[in-house]
C-alpha cells in the first residue's frame, strides 16, 4: 500500500496495490503497521472503533457532515461502484481552513482517504450502485453532528452529476456562514 499526502493539510490518500490475474484480484485495503509508520503515531490505527457502510443510487448526495467537539477521524473507501468524495477543512488553525477538495474513489483502484478530525465530508454516487465504507475512531454522538447544505452557494461544490436524492436532514442543513458563526470558526492568524 502506498500512502500519499494531499494538498489538504493532514488528509492522506491510501493507495492499495492490487494483484490481478485471471481469477480476478486480491488487495489489502488497509495495513495498520504501514499506516501508523507513515504518520509516526504508533497505535493510531487501533483507535478506529466503528465500521459503517452506506449504499447509494446514482446521483444521490450524502453530506456534508462533520462533528463538533473532538471531531472524528475516519478512513473512507468505495467498496463497490464510484463516488465523487468531497472534503471541506473546518479547522481554524489549519493552513487549508475553508478549502475543499474532491477525490474519485472506486472499486477498481481501491483508493481511500484518511480524514483527520475537523472536516466536513460528503459524496455523490456516480454509478447505479455505490457502497461506501467508513472506519471511524469514535462512537457516534448525534449531539455533535454538524451539517452544511450540499448546495451551499458559498462553498459552491461542483457535483459532477445532477443531484437526484438527498435525505431530509441534508436538505435542511444550514449554510457555511451559519456553521462558521454558530461554532465561532474563523481562521487563526
Amino acid at each position: 500500500m502506498r500512502i500519499e499526502s494531499t494538498d489538504l493539510a493532514d488528509v492522506l490518500l491510501l493507495i492499495p496495490q492490487p494483484f490481478r490475474d485471471d481469477r480476478g484480484l486480491f488487495t489489502r485495503t488497509f495495513d495498520a503497521e504501514e499506516f501508523d509508520a507513515h504518520l509516526g503515531t504508533p497505535g493510531l490505527s487501533a483507535s478506529f472503533v466503528q465500521d459503517s457502510q452506506s449504499r447509494s443510487r446514482r446521483g444521490v448526495v450524502r453530506g456534508l457532515h462533520g462533528r463538533s467537539g473532538r471531531g472524528e477521524a475516519k478512513l473512507v473507501r468505495c467498496a463497490h461502484g464510484v463516488v465523487h468524495d468531497v472534503l471541506v477543512d473546518i479547522r481554524p488553525e489549519s493552513p487549508t481552513f475553508g478549502e475543499q477538495r474532491a477525490f474519485l474513489l472506486d472499486d477498481n483502484d481501491f483508493r481511500h482517504l484518511y480524514v483527520p478530525p475537523g472536516f466536513l465530508h460528503g459524496f455523490q454516487a456516480l454509478t447505479e450502485v455505490a457502497d461506501v465504507c467508513y472506519r471511524i475512531d469514535r462512537p457516534h454522538d448525534p449531539a455533535e453532528d454538524l451539517a452544511v447544505a450540499y448546495d451551499d452557494p458559498d462553498l459552491a461544490i461542483a457535483w459532477p452529476e445532477p443531484v437526484t436524492v438527498v435525505s431530509r436532514r441534508d436538505a435542511g442543513a444550514g449554510s457555511w456562514p451559519e456553521l462558521l458563526a454558530t461554532h465561532h470558526l474563523t481562521p487563526r492568524s
